[in-house]
């Protein structure tokens, strides 16, 4: 080893305990100084958007790079075929031990979806305010898990909801909401300067706030709404979005493509422009220089923006926790869904530090622990951005530079992982699904938790998180997909909501181990089963 490399290793080791510090520090920050953290959140915003900025010159050039570098055209069935193979298998490995988790921990087992009082007597005091009369009181021996999440449904005559409104306050007997909603009636929505969404309704060509018809009745429930971010998305299903993923593979503009980040049909285009190429002569051989030159000069940009990667970094953090008000907020909403959050960590580590390792030594013939060193600036990257695509940049690097696979294989492997390999992503819908199935089966006996409904469900989940490849907000979509599928109440999603933000960091990190590790499979399978960790390591 050389002076240069020893410098090289040297500097890519502080690099790595200055991002461990950035992060610590950034969750410090934003946990204990939100608001501080909060106006943080700009240095992430400029270190995530100068990723962002080369991501889509680096799949476009990296794919030209790895498909003109095969030389034979035809052998992009067969690192494609064992790519897509690949990360079908380890997909379905990571749902399974999402599920076993589930049915062993059952965290959804003594959580409720609300609680209905048919018979409870009721009377509006102030417009907003309902008090029960009588005996009746509310069940749930921590209230206040019900505000800002649950609402208040007045019922009719025959039990169903008829106004329903967003729990602001609550106590014993009474629970207050900030405004009202006529269910069926779509209404207007009005927001105020203090951040209401007030329901309107038109009277004579006048917006009237929407109020109950009366001042008392009988029969209150209090339930889980569905969640703002779902409502637009609860007509998808798994036939819909396959159809738009193999629509969206062929842009209608590459250029727009371009502007919305829209990996997959990028590289679509990219491999038949590289398919081209090889086949053009001297014409081609022209391009495929100017593609290796700007290869060259893309990475050479992230080498630079690493140096920005820590202060980034604690930017990112200290703004999102921030955000969420601190551990003064944020961790009595952590307490309340405390084992979803474990089960679904757990099923991730073990993913992550078991199952991937074990592929890798025993089908990449690579050292698991040396491999996940090299890969350290990017996952961490991953954990902070919380995005696999800004992440991939980074990714590509500590593939190539760091664990030595080929640019070949590593533009081909990785930015096709970045779209449809979503590893943590699967693992948590399969426990978010089960653990929703869990709460609500106490309450409806008619919720299947049989084998054949979670095979359902396993099912659902792996062509799900490979199938919603480019769709924005991907994990909410494909997880309306999964519940429908097994017949569960997308309500449900509301109450995860509040900690997914922070799920998301730790499923992405593990997506994005995923695809480095799919990188060092498929280099070792295209040289051979039975090459060395150097000669499978050799840049092709």
């Amino acid at each position: 080893m050389n002076a240069n490399d020893n410098a090289q290793q040297s500097g890519s080791f502080g690099l790595l305990i200055a991002i461990l510090i950035a992060i610590i520090a950034g969750v410090a920050v934003g946990g204990l100084a939100p608001e501080f953290g909060h106006k943080l959140d700009f240095l992430g915003e400029i270190f995530l958007n100068a990723l962002k900025m080369i991501v889509v010159p680096l799949v476009m050039f990296s794919m030209l790079v790895g498909i003109t570098s095969l030389g034979d055209v035809r052998k992009i069935g067969g690192i494609g075929g064992r790519t897509i193979v690949f990360y079908m298998v380890t997909t379905g490995l990571s749902v399974l031990v999402g599920l076993i988790l589930v049915n062993i921990f059952r965290p959804g087992v003594g959580m409720t979806p609300g609680e209905m009082h048919a018979t409870a007597e009721y009377r509006i005091e102030g417009s907003y305010t309902v008090r029960l009369i009588g005996s009746h009181q509310w069940e749930r021996e921590n209230l206040n898990e019900y505000v800002k999440k649950y609402t208040v449904a007045l019922l009719d005559d025959e039990g169903e909801p008829s106004y329903v409104g967003e729990i602001a306050k609550i106590d014993s007997t009474t629970a207050t909401v900030k405004s009202w909603s006529k269910v069926g009636d779509d209404g207007s929505y009005i927001a105020t300067m203090d951040g209401k969404n007030l329901h309107y309704q038109s009277e004579d060509g006048t917006l009237v706030e929407v109020m109950p018809e009366f001042s008392s009745g009988k029969g209150v429930a209090i339930a889980l709404p569905i969640a703002a971010k779902v409502v637009d998305k609860q007509d998808r299903d798994i036939v819909s979005t396959l159809k738009d993923v193999v629509l969206g593979m062929i842009p209608v503009n590459i250029f727009k493509a371009m502007v919305e980040m829209d990996v997959l049909p990028l590289i679509v285009f990219s491999l038949l422009l590289g398919a081209v190429l090889t086949i053009l002569g001297d014409v081609g051989k022209i391009v495929i220089q100017f593609a290796h030159g700007m290869n060259e000069a893309i990475m050479k940009m992230v080498h630079w923006l690493m140096y920005f990667a820590p202060i980034g970094i604690m930017g990112l953090l200290a703004g999102r926790i921030g955000k969420e008000g601190g551990f003064v907020q944020f961790l009595p909403e952590l307490k309340m869904v405390g084992m979803y959050f474990i089960t679904v960590l757990i099923g991730l580590i073990i993913h992550g530090f078991i199952t991937l390792p074990l592929i890798l030594m025993a089908f990449g013939r690579r050292n698991p622990w040396k491999y996940f060193l090299g890969m350290a600036k990017a996952l961490m990257n991953a954990f902070s951005t919380a995005s696999s695509s800004a992440t991939l940049p980074l990714t590509m690097e500590g593939v190539e530079e760091e664990n030595k696979i080929s640019t070949r294989t590593s533009s081909f492997v990785l930015p096709l992982g970045a779209t449809i390999n979503m590893d943590g992503t699967a693992l948590y819908e399969a426990v978010a699904a089960v653990f929703i199935a869990q709460m609500y089966a106490a309450a409806d006996p008619s919720i299947d938790l049989g084998l054949a409904n979670q095979v359902v469900i396993a099912l659902t989940a792996t062509l799900a998180a490979i199938g919603a490849a480019g769709i924005p907000e991907a994990g909410l979509v494909t997880m309306v997909i999964v519940l429908k599928a097994a017949g569960l109440p997308i309500e449900g999603i509301t109450l995860i909501l509040t900690v997914d933000w922070l799920l998301d960091r730790f499923r992405t990190t593990v997506n994005v181990w995923g695809d480095s590790v799919g990188a060092g499979v498929i280099e070792t399978l295209e040289n051979g089963a039975g090459s060395s960790d150097e000669e499978a390591a050799a840049p092709a």
